[in-house]
């Protein structure tokens, strides 16, 4: 006997599995437990599916230039507080709890091979559904996931002294409550609040306790973006951010040099460029303004902020704390930065 396929009965066939597996996931029959880990089918299509799509949208999403070559310690600094509890570390195990996931954090020391520059930082960025991969909790920031793609590349060489120099620094504990804080901002910002010799860290000794404070209280609500700094920054209290500020404010560092050097970038600094509607940098970071002191600030650091400021050509985003920033920066004459960074910087 002969059946004779009709539209009719195949979209009734469609339905009714559509039903049949709609009463499938009603009955609870099917067991969505972690402990039950995947079939090695499952395992082997979820896996096959998610290197396909890393492969086609790192092609053309991620930036020709996924990786930074400076700045690790910040990288390695969100690595051990946010990854190495999920990924391990050198001579650090993951935690068994992380471990039991389904599917469980790959060691990177040995998945980071497999993946390009452009792949890893996609996977960064965007993070992976149904893995528990988040993505990068700052989306303007992708000079944070450039560092953190430099930082995974070395994880299969990096011995676990090298990973203790890059995130703890001897002696960098004080009597007091506020010992263990203390010792995790130190690890980034130095004991001595000047950042550790690293590019992408400003100088806190001498900047004003009151921005110091509203800085870690915009971190922590996410008015100002920085997956690094919103990690370090979520869990202070009230009381535990005004200490802090008081305390690596107190140190020596900024608002002590004489600026020198470029006629053209201290025009800038004192007077802005009225015709390009560029505002002089001292009216607003001078002493006693609502905003950060400039005066002996790391050149790199400030030329890194402008830079990252101006990348954000068209779009600017009203809610954000620093919103203005963007326009400004993108007033600035590129070949000025540099010269603008020094000048402030006293050099």
């Amino acid at each position: 006997m002969t059946i004779r396929i009709t539209w009719a009965r195949a979209i009734a066939a469609i339905v009714a599995l559509a039903l049949a597996g709609l009463l499938f996931a009603w009955s609870g029959v099917f067991n969505i437990a972690a402990s039950s880990g995947h079939w090695k089918i499952t395992d082997w299509f979820l896996h096959w599916t998610m290197r396909n799509s890393v492969r086609t949208h790192a092609a053309f999403t991620a930036p020709d230039d996924p990786k930074a070559n400076e700045g690790l310690v910040s990288a390695a600094g969100l690595f051990r507080a946010s990854c190495a509890s999920c990924h391990g570390a050198p001579g650090v195990r993951p935690l068994p709890v992380m471990q039991a996931a389904t599917p469980p954090a790959p060691d990177l020391a040995v998945n980071a091979r497999e993946w390009t520059d452009k792949q890893i930082f996609w996977i960064l960025k965007h993070g992976v559904k149904y893995t528990g991969m988040p993505g990068w909790a700052a989306k303007d920031r992708d000079d944070e996931v450039r560092r953190m793609v430099a930082f995974v590349r070395l994880l299969p060489e990096m011995s676990p002294a090298t990973y203790r120099a890059l995130t703890e620094v001897p002696g960098s504990g004080t009597a007091g409550p506020d010992t263990a804080r203390i010792a995790v901002c130190a690890g980034c910002h130095g004991t001595d609040g000047r950042g550790r010799g690293q590019s992408d860290m400003p100088v806190l000794g001498g900047q004003s306790p009151v921005y110091l404070r509203a800085a870690l209280q915009a971190y922590a609500t996410g008015k100002r973006q920085s997956a690094v700094m919103a990690n370090a920054a979520a869990t202070l209290t009230p009381g535990e951010m005004t200490r802090l500020a008081r305390h690596f404010a107190t140190m020596p560092g900024l608002g002590t040099t004489t600026a020198s050097g470029n006629a053209n970038a201290a025009r800038i600094v004192r007077e802005g460029l009225p015709a390009k509607q560029l505002p002089a940098c001292a009216s607003c970071h001078a002493p006693g303004k609502p905003y950060p002191v400039l005066a002996g600030q790391s050149a790199t650091y400030i030329a890194q902020r402008l830079r990252n400021w101006r990348g954000d050509e068209t779009v600017v985003d009203a809610r954000k704390s620093q919103a203005t920033m963007p326009v400004i920066a993108r007033r600035i004459p590129e070949d000025m930065i540099d010269p603008i960074a020094a000048y402030l910087a006293g050099k």
